[in-house]
């Protein structure tokens, strides 16, 4: 990490499997995650246990997702278990390379197997004295479930991190209508990394073809120096969806 900057990735990676769980991928996009040398990851989507999936699906790996996704670059890590079913259960992840001092995961979902929470980290970065607090998110597909998730995630911004406090809050919103837009920038006082360096917002659903804008990177007491999308091999062809990258300035 170059000093004082923090580059974080978010990514809905789809429970290992490629658009329209075709193949399983889960070894490439470990490789491809590796590439980018990010410090933090903000995951989507990462299966805990699936029972059937390891009895029957070649390349299955003997560890649980985020064990095998952090494996020798990530040994700071979190999991919120959110939709669970009778071969196992999903939800989100945070991998870090730095100290995650404590975490808390918000189970936000309406519907027993949907992956909805606010996955709430504090990192600990070497050489600076406050901590950088991270939010990995996945909101619902429907406007009744995201306006209940907006309002639980401005009150645990508003009653656990300080408005001086760096913060990051990550992941796929599935806002493409930006109506939280309002919520978040009024508030909150967040920007999005992505809108604020190029103008627009990212489209990154789905992967083969970006026409929806629903992962987000906000921010607040940090400065983002860049935010890109991933369309490059072997991205399009991994998860439905394409990850953003950022890097800021603490």
């Amino acid at each position: 990490m170059p000093e004082n900057q923090l580059t974080i990735l978010t990514y809905n990676i789809h429970k290992g499997f490629s658009a329209g769980n075709r193949r399983f991928v889960l070894h490439q996009i470990r490789t491809a995650l590796l590439a980018t040398e990010a410090d933090v990851l903000f995951l989507q989507e990462i299966q805990g246990e699936h029972y059937r999936h390891q009895q029957h699906i070649s390349g299955w790996p003997d560890c649980a997702q985020i064990e095998f996704l952090s494996k020798g670059a990530w040994p700071h890590r979190a999991y919120g278990q959110n939709a669970t079913y009778s071969n196992g259960h999903h939800g989100n992840a945070i991998l870090s390379k730095f100290p995650v001092i404590s975490w808390e995961n918000i189970n936000v979902s309406l519907f027993r197997r949907a992956s909805r929470s606010l996955l709430h980290g504090v990192l600990k970065i070497p050489g600076r004295d406050s901590p950088v607090h991270i939010i990995c998110i996945h909101f619902g597909l429907f406007a009744v479930e995201r306006q209940r998730q907006i309002a639980a995630l401005c009150k645990r911004i508003d009653s656990h991190v300080p408005h001086d406090a760096a913060l990051i809050v990550a992941g796929d919103f599935n806002d493409w209508r930006d109506v939280a837009e309002r919520h978040f920038s009024q508030h909150l006082a967040l920007q999005e990394a992505f809108h604020s360096v190029h103008g627009r917002r990212a489209l990154t659903f789905p992967s083969w073809l970006p026409l929806l804008p629903v992962d987000r990177i906000y921010y607040r007491g940090v400065q983002p120096v860049s935010c890109e999308r991933l369309l490059h091999a072997p991205w399009p062809h991994l998860s439905d969806h394409v990850p953003l990258i950022a890097r800021f300035q603490l």
